[in-house]
């Protein structure tokens, strides 16, 4: 039976859970429940207890099919059981449905994850300690996808309209050389709950206490409904857990990953996945003894050379990757997410210098990812939007070699001058396609420091026109906005000017 504690506790990993996968840290899903910053911090550390209010807006925000409310309800029946008089305990002896808490020891937890081009297949192998006192006759899993990281409404937009079923997903699980029947607890667009059984047609195997058994389960989901992430979640005491990401080589795969727990952000996983090639496959694996419970590991990937075929010149069949589809594998939202269209919130400096601090870090890395992908010889900029924060700052690399980067925190134009040209721009968020826009060549900018001064700078000709090209991201713009009537984005294929920078008069 669930104690008060654990159905808390239950309550908590849930909300922790559904945040990380939609991509939001505590302060921003609290934002946008409406309640103060630090309150989501406080739900998830233990210090504030789940209210009914609290469950219903996170289940709505995150968008997790009352998967939070469900947990929520099963606390307070845990409460309201807490306060009743013990009643007798039959002589006889009851069989336990499901072992939470101390009654169950996962000894071993091995995912692997191979990808074909077309499709993933997950693979799981556990194996399970009866620690308990009854028979453990059913075991919870669950299979949650999300396509768009950081575009919750892009991503239930996308599942609406293509749900994961069950006959895609063709799961399997076996015990003992048994196959295990399976009941569906849940059943949502991108999220399902599942009821692993111990027994089939033939009969039952239950899970006694003392013994332990190695269980597998597998399914299949195709590479439009998954993102390039995989995330295991402690949820039962765990002595090791080890993932394997198994990918093409020909994709030239990169990955990285990171960790949270029920008290810390996220932060880099304290050992690096090692890497091997196995047959033109390339295997990552990353593990760890004795995690945390309730701490959350997270691994990324993106695909340098996406699988895609086409022709040469010379009718030869070769890999290619469209542009906007290599961006969107480093992380960059793409055209048609609201958030793109929005004006960003200002930062209320020094009070959020903590925020701006962490928003100007995603930044930084998400350009070197995105640098290491393309060559950017006119420079490069990104926009807290582009990267699912909807706050005003925005980073650019300038194109001179050794120049640092130009942080822009709460920007706005001041000035501008008469004088303009009209060249090509791309945009992270759409790749395939550039546009020529026309700009003025001089522009004054005022900014916020963090420690909430004015700083004033005058920025002039290519810098002047990738400073603009951020700040209209931030004033949910798009280049396209500023084309001329009747003058249309072309192709990348057409475009010839990569590599080379913008051209001015003397």
């Amino acid at each position: 039976m669930t104690t008060v504690e654990e159905a808390a506790a239950n309550f908590t990993a849930e909300i922790a859970r559904w945040r990380e996968v939609r991509g939001l840290s505590k302060k921003a899903l609290a934002e946008r429940m409406g309640f103060d910053r630090s309150y989501v911090s406080h739900m998830e550390s233990g210090r504030t207890k789940p209210t009914a209010d609290f469950a219903r807006r996170a289940d709505e925000v995150l968008n997790a099919g009352k998967a939070i409310w469900h947990l929520w309800c099963e606390y307070e029946t845990a409460k309201i059981r807490a306060t009743r008089p013990a009643s007798p305990v039959p002589a006889r002896r009851m069989e336990q449905p499901y072992a939470t808490g101390s009654a169950i020891v996962v000894e071993h937890d091995a995912a692997r994850l191979d990808f074909d081009g077309s499709s993933y297949r997950m693979t799981m192998r556990r194996l399970l300690r009866n620690t308990g006192t009854e028979p453990i006759t059913r075991y919870l899993i669950r299979i949650s996808v999300d396509r768009y990281p950081g575009e919750p409404e892009r991503s239930n937009a996308h599942y609406r309209a293509h749900p994961l079923t069950w006959d895609e997903l063709a799961l399997s699980a076996v015990c003992r050389g048994e196959t295990m029947r399976w009941e569906a607890k849940h059943d949502r667009d991108a999220f399902k709950e599942v009821w692993l059984l111990f027994e089939n047609e033939h009969g039952r195997f239950p899970l006694y206490p003392g013994e332990s058994v190695w269980i597998e389960y597998a399914y299949t989901v195709g590479e439009e409904k998954w993102g390039s992430w995989f995330q295991r979640a402690v949820r039962l005491p765990t002595e090791h857990l080890e993932v394997e990401l198994a990918f093409p080589s020909s994709l030239d795969p990169t990955v990285w990953g990171t960790e949270t727990s029920m008290t810390a952000e996220a932060s880099p996983l304290r050992t690096a996945p090692t890497r091997r090639e196995d047959k033109g496959v390339t295997v990552f694996a990353w593990s760890t003894s004795l995690p945390v419970l309730h701490a959350r590991y997270r691994l990324e990937w993106r695909f340098r050379a996406p699988a895609r075929t086409g022709h040469d010149a010379e009718g030869v069949q070769v890999d290619e990757a469209r542009p906007s589809e290599q961006m969107r594998n480093l992380g960059i939202v793409q055209d048609g997410a609201p958030i793109l269209t929005e004006p960003a919130r200002p930062f209320e400096l020094p009070a959020e210098r903590d925020a701006a601090d962490q928003a100007v870090e995603s930044l930084f890395v998400a350009m070197e990812r995105v640098a290491q992908a393309h060559p950017f010889a006119k420079g490069m900029g990104i926009a807290a939007p582009q990267i699912g924060i909807g706050r005003a700052v925005a980073a650019v690399q300038p194109a001179e070699p050794g120049a640092g980067a130009i942080v822009l925190l709460n920007p706005r134009v001041t000035d501008v001058s008469e004088e303009t040209d009209e060249q090509f721009e791309g945009c992270l968020s759409f790749f395939d396609v550039r546009g020529k826009v026309p700009r003025p060549l001089r522009i004054t900018v005022e900014t916020t420091s963090l420690d909430g001064g004015t700083v004033t700078t005058v920025y002039e000709r290519g810098l002047a026109r990738l400073v603009q090209h951020e700040i209209d991201h931030l004033n949910g713009q798009l280049y396209t906005d500023r084309m001329r009537a009747g003058v249309a984005p072309i192709p990348v294929e057409e475009y010839r000017q990569t590599g080379q920078a913008w051209a001015y008069e003397p």
